[in-house]
């Protein structure tokens, strides 16, 4: 006869959802916001850069920590801002263009609160780069070739070959295979208020040769003559650093 007291209870009858109901749901958190410093000036930019791989933060983070002063930053509530990297500084690479890398992995639940504070600064135009996710590939990917696939907004297609921001260098990210994380968010957020914009996928996560590539495309379109001031070993070194996860809602 088994012993009541020492033996294991039996399982719920109940669902975990059904549980659920009676445990009163957590606050909601603040919206992410951005602040300003005091000379607070007007941002609406021509081209919003937002960095989200690895490889363009560390193609940008000479950039980021030498010379540039931040225009304004975005600010998650939830972060501790005692700590390094937990903020989304916004940076003026030209007169007409912006730079937000963002040093955090965003969770899931906030990447479309994130996406609209970035996106309420109205940019005329926005190129995210972001990296592949081989569990969201519908393909064969090699550790040894660096490649790089787009996605763009209706409002980007229907420019001229010459107009695009990545132009035809690139290759539309295949049919079946989907993006995620707050690249996708942003994307999304960009065709629902009919901005152009472009998504540029790269793999490996973080390697010399996506740097480059990377480079190579912001060198001959979006940013023509821009020093960038990073050496082979500075980036294998920021590299190793930066690589991480983000895991968030799907964009087909």
């Amino acid at each position: 006869m088994e012993d009541v007291i020492t033996e294991a209870a039996p399982p719920s009858r109940f669902l975990e959802e059904d549980l659920n109901i009676f445990t009163p749901p957590s606050p909601p958190l603040p919206k992410p916001f951005l602040i300003f410093p005091h000379n607070k000036q007007t941002l609406k930019p021509s081209l919003l850069i937002i960095a989200l791989s690895p490889s363009s933060l560390a193609l940008f983070n000479q950039t980021l920590t030498l010379t540039l002063t931040p225009l304004a930053s975005l600010i998650l509530p939830e972060l501790p801002l005692s700590l390094p990297d937990h903020n989304v500084s916004i940076l003026p690479l030209s007169p007409d263009t912006l730079l937000a890398p963002v040093p955090f992995p965003v969770p899931s639940h906030r990447a479309h609160a994130v996406a609209r504070a970035l996106l309420s600064i109205r940019p005329d135009s926005v190129l995210v780069l972001d990296s592949l996710d081989p569990t969201n590939f519908r393909g064969k990917l090699s550790s040894d070739d660096a490649v790089a696939f787009k996605l763009e907004t209706s409002a980007e297609m229907k420019r001229a070959h010459d107009e695009k921001l990545l132009g035809e260098e690139l290759d539309y990210y295949p049919s079946g295979s989907v993006v995620d994380g707050l690249g996708a968010a942003i994307l999304a957020r960009c065709q629902l208020m009919n901005i152009r914009a472009s998504l540029c996928v790269s793999w490996p996560r973080f390697d010399k040769s996506v740097v480059a590539l990377i480079k190579g495309l912001l060198g001959r379109r979006v940013l023509p003559g821009f020093e960038f001031g990073l050496s082979d070993d500075e980036v294998l070194k920021i590299g190793r650093s930066r690589d991480r996860v983000v895991h968030s809602e799907l964009y087909i």
